[in-house]
């Protein structure tokens, strides 16, 4: 049987998230460098990203929002691309996934995330 262990979203203004990034540490320490490449609305929603799925997962549990980097897959849905820090800290939780909702307009934007397990 599945279970959701959580549910996360998170909202930013995108004027926020760009005075962020005129600090070059703060990009660094949070985003991939394929995600810098984007533009400013879908570096802000991998940020809300990343802060719905703290909430999700109820805490950081060791890892760091640059840990929480967001890719499209085969079918350009967006996704948290997987690494061993990552994998470690949901098997740990019993989550077995992260499903990830993106939207942006000219001001904001938000990510919702719902972590997804199975009772045992």
């Amino acid at each position: 049987m599945t279970v959701i262990h959580g549910i996360g979203v998170d909202t930013v203004e995108l004027s926020r998230v760009e005075h962020a990034l005129a600090n070059p540490k703060f990009g660094e320490r949070v985003f991939a460098p394929e995600e810098l490449a984007l533009p400013l609305s879908s570096i802000a929603a991998r940020f809300a990203a990343r802060e719905a799925a703290v909430k999700a997962l109820r805490g950081l549990h060791g890892l760091t929002l640059r840990d929480l980097a967001v890719h499209r897959n085969h079918l350009q849905a967006p996704e948290f691309a997987r690494n061993t820090k990552l994998d470690a800290v949901l098997t740990s939780l019993g989550v077995k996934r992260l499903h990830l909702s993106l939207s942006h307009d000219r001001e904001y934007a938000t990510a919702f995330v719902i972590a997804e397990g199975r009772l045992s």
